[in-house]
This record gives structure tokens, C-alpha cells and sequence, in this order.
């Protein structure tokens, strides 16, 4: 069942509705059904895997609390973890080592296996390195795995924050509700405007790059960096949004990462909840920073190697992954060199050199994200080295550089500016919230101010989602 489908629109307020009229001590069980009716209606047959890994998950955690020495925890937790990872790279990783077109084997990718496996996997490595206890209750503990809004694309919900809110009686809250639903049009202004204009003409070019030359294809990056970006983070926010409405917070998964200065403030923006994930079940146990320089390099790469593995097991996410690592170890090495003279000889620079310094960082940034993204969004290496290689063919006249690209594109200018339009305003939001909760704070004004906004929004919604409209989200592939 899709956020943007009708049968989501009838789906929710009936949850809703019924959620709070249900008595307090039955509503955990009615979240549970409505997060595995809202799991059949996208994979009926696989929601057993999802009973199986809660049960498994629930009971080694369980068995890990009991153990009675390290030994025993340790070969308990390596038993556990095998066991919630072999589903994942059965249906993950096996489609790619065998030879499927003449196996009568099919193998189909459960929706959102890799959020609920993670979910699983942390709260069960939480719970070996004693940060919390061991949930006692399934119910609640099913609940944490099976709450319908982030259950197939997350957030990546933690045991400390998530289980404590489940476990507390929750009473209605008008103005979290309130919060909830502007936050949720938000998403849907990212989903069915703005990456559903854009969508067309990525898939165009990505999907056929033989057929192209030149600048489209810089043109086609930066927009498959809006899409996303407004895709998966457009889920977020109706997921995000839609937990309100139930009086559960979810962590945010984006801080307007495009806006970041350098590629590690980028990853504490993008995917927040991945990234978070990876850092502490992968880059600590590694032995993060607190190794030497050679050592700590070598932790950061097989970092981002494996959360490039967790995307897919191409060639191309691999190398997306790897190029991340490699910009992080250089971007490491630049900052260590220049140390901390050369921030102090920033902050004496003059406010406007400062500002074209900034702007600058944030440029180069974007652009090294643009060009990883490339090797993500390519069906091959050879796709992604066409496009890479033959971006600037030609360049050198430009005026039948841009001339070409212009016609590649087939849109009048009329169409081009109609597209630009929801990016710009976009651009203005997120920038806006990089100080201010931009929800929040248009709430607080008067209501002659607010209320004219939020019509205008919805408008802009319903005129400019013209396309996409029956989309699935980016991420459920993953």
C-alpha cells in the first residue's frame, strides 16, 4: 500500500479513528494488525518472514539476557545474527550469484526487508552490549518491528527511543496531530511534485544513455540528486507525520544534507538513520577513529563498501559506496593537514570571503555527491563510464553544447521554468530549516498568515503532480 494510493487516503483515518476509540490496554494489539494488513496489501506472502524475525530476534534477545557468562552471550548473539542476516542475503545477494534466467527458482525481494532486518539486527546488538534490557512484552516488542509508517522504508527506529514511547499509554494530542499532517504534506509536496516532475526525465536518460551525449547527462544527475533526495526524504516526512497522528516520535532521517559544507556533515544529514546504524554496529566496532591514520582509513572504506552492499549487490553500488569512503579519507587527510590554524586564519577572514568560502564548500560538496550518484542510479559500469566520459563532449562550442542539450530534453522553456519553480521553492524550505522548524514556526503565526499558506501549499500540490502520482518510493527496492 503506497502513502500516495487511495487506499492509503481510506486506510489511515480508519487506523486513526479506530486507534482512539480503542481502549488503552488493546491498542498496542490494533496497531500490531493494522502494521500487518498494511504489510500484506505490499507482500502478502512474505509477511511470515516478518512474524519470523520478530519471533527470533525477541527470543535471542531474550536468551542473551539470561546467558550466564560472556562466552555464552557471545556465541548466542553470533547465532542470533546469522540467523535475522541469512533471510537478507538470501533474497538480497543469492539473485546475484546465480544464473536465474535458467533456474526455475524466482526469487522476489521482500518489501522493506532491509529497514525491518536492521531494526532487528540493532536492537539485538543494543541489548549484547547491555545499553537497555531486553523487552519483556512481544506485544510491544512486535509493535517495534511492525509499525505500518515506517515499516518498509523506516526510519531505522532504535530500541532505547522507540520502545519506551510504545510502552508508555499515549493520549490524544491536538497539536501533535496538528504537526503530524502539515509535516505529512510536506512529504507528499516532495514525492508528487517534485521528484514526480523530475522522475521522467532521469528515467529517460538513465534508462537509455546510448541514446545521449553531452550535457544532458549533467543535467539528468543533478536531477536524479533531487529525486532522491525528495523521494525517500518525502517518505520520511509522511512517515515521520503519519507517527504523530499515533503519539509516536520517529528520529528524522534528513537535515538538509544538500546544504552540507563537506562530505562528513553530509552524512550526518543524509539518511540519517542508515548512517547512524553503520557508524555504531560497523565503524566503532572497527575501532573508528581511535585507531591510527592507516587503520582508521581502512575503517572508513569498509564502512561505506559495506552500506554500499546493503543498497544492492552490483558492481555499480559497490563503487558508489567505495567513492564515499575514498572522499571521506581524503577530505580526513585535507582537514588533518591544514589543522587547526587554518580555522582560526578562516574565522579572520573578512564576512564576505567567509560567505564565497561557504558557498564554495557547499558546491564542491554537492558535486562529489552528484558524481557518486551517477555509479548509484547507472544500470552498469559501462552506463555509468558513458556518462561520466561523454558529459562534457563537446563542450568547447558551447552554445551547441547547451543547443543539444536543450533539444535532448524536448521541453519548451515554459516547461523548463515550470519545473524549476517547485526545486527553487524546495531549495528556500530546506535552507529556511537548516535555523527554524519551518512547520512550527508558520504554525505560531496569526491565522489570517497561516492559513492562506497552507492553501496555497495544497494547491501547489494538486496542480503540479501531474506525473508519478502511482509511483512506488525509491527505496522499496532496497
Amino acid at each position: 500500500m503506497l502513502f500516495h494510493s487511495m487506499a492509503f487516503a481510506i486506510f489511515l483515518p480508519a487506523v486513526f479513528i479506530l486507534y482512539w476509540i480503542c481502549p488503552i490496554r488493546f491498542r498496542c494489539l490494533f496497531l500490531i494488525a493494522a502494521g500487518y494488513c498494511f504489510y500484506m496489501t505490499a507482500d502478502i506472502k512474505y509477511t511470515l518472514l516478518l512474524l519470523l524475525i520478530t519471533v527470533g530476534s525477541y527470543g535471542t534477545a531474550r536468551l542473551l539476557e539470561a546467558a550466564p557468562g560472556s562466552s555464552a552471550r557471545k556465541k548466542i548473539f553470533l547465532a542470533g545474527l546469522i540467523a535475522l542476516l541469512s533471510p537478507l542475503f538470501f533474497f538480497k545477494y543469492i539473485p546475484a550469484l546465480l544464473p536465474l534466467r535458467s533456474s526455475p527458482i524466482q526469487f522476489m525481494l521482500p518489501v522493506g526487508i532491509s529497514f525491518y532486518t536492521f531494526q532487528a539486527v540493532g536492537y539485538l546488538a543494543d541489548i549484547y552490549m547491555e545499553k537497555y534490557p531486553a523487552e519483556k512484552n512481544f506485544g510491544h516488542y512486535c509493535l517495534f518491528l511492525s509499525f505500518f509508517p515506517q515499516l518498509l522504508s523506516g526510519p531505522i527506529g532504535r530500541g532505547g527511543q522507540l520502545l519506551p514511547q510504545i510502552r508508555s499509554p499515549r493520549r490524544f494530542d491536538a497539536s501533535r496531530a496538528s504537526y503530524g499532517l502539515k509535516r505529512m504534506a510536506v512529504g507528499y509536496y516532495k514525492k508528487l511534485v517534485v521528484a514526480g516532475l523530475v522522475a521522467p526525465t532521469v528515467d529517460a536518460v538513465y534508462g537509455s544513455p546510448d541514446s545521449y551525449v553531452g550535457l544532458i547527462f549533467p543535467i539528468a544527475t543533478f536531477l536524479f540528486a533531487i529525486q532522491i533526495y525528495c523521494d525517500f526524504s518525502g517518505y520520511t516526512d509522511i512517515a515521520v507525520g503519519c507517527a504523530l497522528l499515533f503519539g509516536i516520535e520517529l528520529a528524522d532521517n534528513f537535515k538538509s544534507p544538500y546544504f552540507s559544507h563537506n562530505l562528513k556533515e553530509f552524512w550526518s544529514r543524509w539518511h540519517i538513520s542508515l548512517s547512524s546504524w553503520f557508524r555504531d554496529y560497523v565503524y566503532i566496532p572497527l575501532g573508528g577513529s581511535r585507531t591510527g591514520p592507516s587503520r582508521h582509513a581502512l575503517n572508513l572504506m569498509l564502512t561505506f563498501l559495506v552500506s554500499g552492499l546493503w543498497h544492492g549487490a552490483g558492481i555499480t553500488f559497490l563503487l558508489w559506496g567505495g567513492l564515499h569512503g575514498l572522499f571521506q579519507i581524503l577530505e580526513n587527510g585535507i582537514t588533518k593537514r591544514q589543522g587547526k590554524n587554518a580555522e582560526a586564519g578562516h574565522r579572520s577572514q573578512p564576512a564576505f570571503l567567509r560567505s564565497m568560502l561557504s558557498i564554495l564548500s557547499m558546491l564542491l560538496t554537492f558535486l562529489l555527491v552528484c558524481i557518486a550518484w551517477v555509479f548509484f542510479r547507472a544500470d552498469s559500469l559501462s552506463d555509468a563510464w558513458r556518462i561520466l566520459s561523454l558529459s562534457f563532449c563537446n563542450i568547447k562550442n558551447f552554445g551547441e553544447y547547451l543547443k543539444t542539450a536543450v533539444i535532448c530534453l524536448d521541453m519548451s522553456y515554459g516547461h523548463m521554468a515550470y519545473i524549476s519553480l517547485p526545486i527553487l521553492f524546495l531549495a528556500v524550505y530546506d535552507y529556511a530549516s537548516l535555523k527554524t522548524d519551518v512547520i512550527a514556526f508558520l504554525s505560531s503565526r496569526k491565522v489570517w498568515i497561516r492559513y492562506p499558506v497552507y492553501v496555497l501549499f495544497l494547491l501547489s500540490i494538486l496542480l503540479f503532480s501531474e506525473k508519478g502520482v502511482s509511483s512506488e518510493f525509491y527505496y522499496f527496492q532496497f
